[in-house]
């Protein structure tokens, strides 16, 4: 079956399933471990639906095309339409909060950055954004008190903490939608912090939101 939003119990919600915006550099110390430049403005780019499958699947890395890393990040699920919108229509058009893998083939990444390329390619394919079940907002009292974590082969890869963030959820779901209309279904993710790595065939990933989710999965590679 292919991929449909579903909440933290793993029920179906009735949402259609549309693009993934991302952001980009969100984090102060993912910006500095890569050697970026410290953005005046939410770096965005997309994933296409066809990117979107289920976290606790097997994770699996594209073959030869080189290093996949992980990146973790909160996702947010939209329920509403958005557009140009304040930061309080904004925080009314989230439906709920997840996680998110941002799956990056680093090595071409690199080489399209270098010659100025978008990332697509690096970004954008098939399952490159592997998604949990998604946490009402109305469970969640604070969004900038959430935490996260990864844990690769039982060793801590990223820790995450939105109030940490450089631009916080709201801002950026109402900074996006002046640039891009969001429509329901469609999930942003917010930023990775820093920890981001190489994944090997046979790591097992545990991934926490709090005290919200709680989630485990293995890597392989496609044949």
């Amino acid at each position: 079956m292919g991929y449909v939003h579903r909440d933290a119990c793993e029920k179906a919600i009735e949402l259609d399933v549309g693009k993934v915006v991302c952001v980009g550099r969100n984090y102060v110390y993912h910006v500095k471990e890569l050697n970026n430049e410290m953005p005046q403005q939410p770096l965005l780019f997309m994933k296409p639906a066809t990117s979107l499958c289920h976290i606790q699947e097997t994770l699996l890395l594209p073959h030869n095309l080189g290093e996949c890393h992980n990146e973790l990040e909160l996702a947010i699920l939209i329920q509403s339409p958005l557009k140009n919108a304040n930061l309080v229509d904004a925080k009314k058009a989230i439906w709920g909060v997840g996680l998110a893998l941002d799956l990056t083939l680093r090595d071409l990444q690199n080489e399209l950055k270098s010659k100025g390329l978008p990332w697509e390619r690096a970004k954008a394919f098939d399952r490159a954004c592997p998604v949990s079940g998604f946490v009402p907002v109305r469970e969640i009292s604070d969004l900038q008190s959430l935490t996260f974590q990864l844990m690769i082969n039982q060793q801590v890869r990223q820790q995450g903490d939105a109030s940490l963030m450089i631009w916080d959820i709201c801002s950026l779901l109402s900074q996006i939608s002046e640039v891009f209309t969001l429509l329901p279904g469609d999930v942003v993710l917010t930023g990775t912090p820093k920890g981001v790595g190489p994944l090997s065939k046979g790591d097992v990933l545990q991934m926490h939101l709090g005290d919200h989710l709680h989630l485990h999965t293995q890597v392989q590679e496609a044949s």
